[in-house]
Parts: structure tokens; C-alpha cells; sequence
């Protein structure tokens, strides 16, 4: 899962209208965090936000998929990567973004 620090800094450029973003390096890929909750992670200079039944289907819409850390596997998280417009649109982004978050802040 390796990434590049160029792409991990573009992310975070993408989201500053929205706040404090921070990225933090984890099993080669890099964690997006935003008031200490995780809401995304990097993976392959890939971008995967955190869903559930609230948010997955505009993920499936846009024709996204699953987070698989094993390849070889058919482990999936509850992370779908973020479609390429979306990325390249700041405001776009960081209202998927502002979802997957809320889905963290809604854990106990």
C-alpha cells in the first residue's frame, strides 16, 4: 500500500476549506483525520472514505468499490474509494468527506 507524499498532501489541500485535516502514515498507507476521528485513509495513492448504510449507495452510484487490503482476499472494509470528480471538486469532496466523518462521530 504504498503512497506517495505529493498525493497525500493534494488530499489534504483538497479539504482545507473544511478545517484541520491531517494525515497520519499507517501499514504504508496514510490515515485522513479531522478532530482526532478517522473518515478516510490512503492506500495505493488511492482514496477511500468511511461508509455505512447512509452513504455506501452513492459510493456504489458513482461506480466506487470496497477497500481490499488483501488483494488475494475477499476482506473488505467499510472504506469505498472516492470517484475521481469528486476528488477534483473541494466543496464535492468535503461534503463526502463531512459524511464519512459523521458516520465516526456517531460511534460510542
Amino acid at each position: 500500500m504504498p503512497i506517495s507524499e505529493a498525493f497525500t498532501e493534494y488530499i489534504v489541500d483538497q479539504l482545507s476549506s473544511w478545517g484541520e485535516v491531517t494525515s497520519r502514515r499507517m501499514f504504508g498507507g496514510a490515515g485522513l483525520y479531522r478532530d482526532g476521528k478517522m473518515f478516510g485513509l490512503i492506500a495505493d495513492d488511492v482514496v477511500y472514505l468511511k461508509v455505512d448504510d447512509s452513504n455506501r449507495q452513492a459510493f456504489i452510484d458513482a461506480g466506487c468499490g470496497p477497500f481490499k487490503p488483501y488483494p488475494d482476499k475477499p476482506t473488505e472494509m467499510s472504506y469505498y474509494d472516492v470517484p475521481p470528480d469528486v476528488l477534483e471538486t473541494p466543496p464535492e469532496f468535503v461534503e463526502w468527506a463531512q459524511r464519512s466523518l459523521a458516520i465516526q462521530l456517531r460511534k460510542p
